[in-house]
């Protein structure tokens, strides 16, 4: 539930945005999203991306206020509407406050103010097509984003809107700025984020990258082992009877039985008789043999027989940690009761019936179980909104926020998210050594992000390409 924030191609008027292409060589920017539409997770506020981080003018800081202000003119249009060099010029200036801040080499001014108005027809294509799509964000959607912002940067509502005054963005300009993110933030999961898919062999390429680049010691291994021995000076005759013997115990195990069994009754090891199992140990404390051997077997996979001095080896990765994928995680347990905004119930109507919902529960007039058996439009209902443990990663950002500012038995207030409107309890938590499962579950995160941030890009090249846009000179 936690990694990712991504940057969006929107300039937020109130941002200090740091523009990743305009840095000098070396400069990073990047951002991570898990979603759990790849996993068939369902509609429980599993993961999407979020808005991108939003900093907070200093105090101290502010924009240029010498008074003079240069008469304004169009400086492109994109479809009908125009964009003007004020808007563009005061994006420029922001950015250039956080290259400054950043220290180092600066691209010049022109090049600076060619690539926001580059971003600013990217976000008037992108805000279009979500207005012309039909999708609305709520006033109250806008107001948990603002919240949202104001905690990100530690500050009061009220601090962070004198702050943005004092450096020239009224309180409805920048509610207007994030509402035209959340705009495209919902028509990007609709568009992009749901063609996106992760397969097991995606994943096990990443596992593999991950695991030639780290460093052994670091990679630890659970195989399980079947040795059939082959004498000293064996002739050939019984090197090829021993051969047959773990052929014929490799098949059985391929064929589905169980390796345990099969490891009693094929295995001349010593760990044979309790049914093979050598334990997760460093990969270097395994012969080189047996890590050479299973370096590019997923987990659950067999391997064999191959031959050493002692006779033929048959292997299965039981379990297989590195780098990549994390061992251990803080789980948490908690239910929810989704409502689905639709045209009968808006999300702000849907937050004041689940406002009720937490106040009667409060009072112990009403159990949270009995109302989401009832009322929550979730797969998780019949089971009175229970989740399930979930480990970091599972859930979208705000629903995740949300969660991981609880305390076991508090109730959320309503949140929003692209799923409907949640109204969130947590039942408790633990810290959890992972299954390979939700080891891979994690590491699929991962991938996904990555093929999100591709197809995102792919998709707003599409949108730029059947956009009308036309720049104009400046006036002479």
């Amino acid at each position: 539930m936690n990694h990712r924030a991504f940057t969006l191609g929107l300039v937020c008027l109130a941002t200090l945005a740091t523009l990743a292409s305009l840095a000098p060589a070396g400069a990073s920017a990047q951002g991570l999203r898990a979603s759990g539409a790849a996993s068939g997770t369902g509609g429980t506020g599993l993961s999407s991306r979020a808005l991108p981080p939003v900093t907070v003018p200093d105090a101290r800081t502010g924009a240029d206020r010498s008074g003079i202000r240069q008469a304004d003119y169009i400086v492109a249009v994109v479809n009908t509407a125009p964009i003007t060099n004020n808007e563009v010029q005061t994006r420029v200036a922001r950015v250039e406050q956080q290259l400054a801040a950043q220290g180092g080499e600066r691209p010049s001014r022109d090049v600076v103010a060619r690539e926001v108005l580059e971003r600013v027809i990217n976000e008037k294509i992108q805000v279009q097509m979500a207005n012309e799509s039909g999708i609305k964000v709520d006033d109250i959607a806008v107001s948990q984003a603002e919240q949202s912002v104001a905690r990100q940067n530690n500050v009061s509502l009220e601090e962070m809107h004198r702050r943005l005054a004092i450096d020239g963005i009224s309180k409805d300009r920048f509610r207007e700025e994030l509402r035209n993110q959340l705009l495209v933030q919902r028509l990007r999961e609709r568009d992009v984020e749901a063609r996106v898919r992760v397969s097991d062999l995606d994943v096990d390429q990443y596992l593999r990258e991950q695991q030639s680049a780290s460093d052994p010691a670091k990679v630890e291994l659970n195989l399980g082992h079947i040795l059939v021995l082959v004498p000293e000076n064996a002739s050939p005759e019984v090197v090829e009877q021993r051969l047959l013997r773990a052929q014929q115990a490799a098949d059985k195990v391929r064929a589905g039985d169980d390796f345990g069994q099969v490891a009693r009754e094929f295995s001349d090891a010593a760990e044979g008789a309790s049914g093979g199992l050598l334990g997760l140990r460093p990969a270097d404390r395994y012969p080189e043999l047996f890590v050479r051997s299973t370096q590019q077997t997923p987990v659950g996979g067999i391997v064999g027989p191959v031959r050493s001095p002692a006779g033929f080896h048959v292997l299965k990765v039981v379990e297989k940690t590195n780098a990549a994928a994390p061992t251990v995680a803080v789980q948490s347990h908690a239910r929810h009761i989704l409502l689905r905004a639709n045209p009968q119930l808006t999300e702000t109507a849907a937050a004041a019936r689940l406002a009720d919902y937490r106040r009667r529960i409060l009072a112990g007039q009403a159990d949270f179980a009995t109302l989401a058996r009832e009322n929550s439009q979730d797969g998780s209902s019949k089971q009175g909104g229970d989740l399930g443990w979930a480990s970091p990663g599972r859930y979208v950002p705000e629903f995740e926020e949300a969660l991981n500012a609880l305390k076991p038995g508090e109730i959320s207030e309503p949140i929003i998210t692209r799923f409907g409107v949640h109204l969130i309890q947590l039942l408790e938590r633990r810290e959890a050594k992972l299954t390979q499962r939700e080891q891979r579950d994690m590491v699929r995160d991962v991938v996904r992000e990555k093929k999100l941030d591709e197809a995102y890009a792919t998709w707003a090249q599409e949108a730029r390409a059947r956009a009308y846009v036309e720049y104009r000179d400046p006036p002479q």
